[in-house]
C-alpha cells in the first residue's frame, strides 16, 4: 500500500465540558445545522447535520485539555482495513494511541490526531448555506498550524499517507481541504477551521452576533474566536466553498 485509500473526511471540534453547550450552539448555528442524538458511551459527542449532502463536522465533549480539533480519515473498505491503513500511517512516523474494532487513534510525527475509521458511503459535498438569506458560506478548509521546525516532516507525512499534493483532483471529492501552513513556535501541531465566504464583513458581523469575537480584520481573511476561544477564519471566496 502507498497512500491510504481516504474516500472521506470528519472534522471534530473538541471541546471541554465548561465551554461545550456554548460551542456546540455556535457552530450549530453558523453552519446553518441541525444535530444528531448524542452518542458515546457518556453522551460526549453528536453530528452537525447538513441541510443538504452528507456531515462532516461533529462535536465532542472531552475530559481533559482544552480541547481542538481532530480528523477521522474514512478508508474504503473494499481497497484496505482500517488496520491496515493505520500500519501504513506507522511506517510513515505516526504513533498509534488507541485501538478497538473498527478504529484506530493516532497522532502525526507533529502530535496532531486524527482517527482511521471505515467509510459507509459518504460522498455528497454540502453545499454553501446562507444565513438569514444572505451571502453564502460553508467551513471548507481544515488547516494545520505545524512549528516552523517540523514543517517538511509533517508535509511529508500526510501528503504519502492520503497521497494528495497541492490542490489535484483527489481532493475535490472532499468536504474539506486540509491545508498545511508554517506557524510559531508552538511544540506541536494544532488545526483550526476556515470558511469560504461570499461577504466576510457581513458573516464576521452575523458570527459576533452568535457569539464569536473578531481579531483580526485583513486584507482578505478575518481572524474570529468561537464562544470556547477556538481560533477559526473567514475567508473570501465568490463561490462560497464550492
Amino acid at each position: 500500500m502507498s497512500a491510504i485509500p481516504v474516500r472521506w473526511l470528519t472534522v471534530f471540534l473538541d471541546f471541554p465540558a465548561g465551554s461545550f453547550g456554548a460551542g456546540m450552539a455556535f457552530w450549530r448555528e453558523v453552519t446553518g445545522s441541525t444535530l444528531s442524538p448524542f452518542r458515546g458511551a457518556a453522551g460526549e459527542f453528536a453530528t452537525l447535520l447538513p441541510p443538504s449532502g452528507d456531515p462532516y463536522l461533529r462535536v465532542q465533549r472531552v475530559a481533559g485539555g482544552s480541547g481542538g480539533h481532530h480528523l477521522d480519515l474514512h478508508v474504503d473498505p473494499a481497497l484496505a482495513s482500517v488496520e491496515q491503513a493505520a500500519e501504513r500511517a506507522v511506517a510513515l512516523g505516526a504513533k498509534v494511541l488507541h485501538r478497538e474494532l473498527g478504529l484506530v487513534i493516532s497522532a502525526s510525527p507533529g502530535g496532531f490526531t486524527f482517527c482511521l475509521v471505515r467509510w459507509h458511503g459518504e460522498g455528497t459535498v454540502p453545499g454553501p448555506v446562507r444565513l438569514d438569506g444572505a451571502g453564502a458560506s460553508r467551513a471548507d478548509e481544515l488547516c494545520l498550524d505545524i512549528p516552523a521546525g517540523t514543517f517538511e516532516r509533517e508535509r511529508s507525512f500526510w501528503t504519502a499517507l492520503t497521497g494528495w499534493q497541492g490542490q489535484d483532483g483527489a481532493r475535490s471529492a472532499q468536504p474539506v481541504r486540509l491545508e498545511l501552513r508554517r506557524a510559531g513556535p508552538d511544540d506541536r501541531v494544532t488545526g483550526h477551521l476556515a470558511f469560504a465566504c461570499a461577504d466576510r464583513e457581513w458573516l464576521a458581523a452575523r458570527h459576533a452576533a452568535a457569539g464569536a469575537r473578531i481579531l483580526a480584520v485583513l486584507p482578505h481573511e478575518t481572524e474570529m474566536a468561537d464562544p470556547a476561544d477556538r481560533f477559526y477564519r473567514l475567508t473570501d471566496d465568490s463561490a462560497a466553498g464550492r
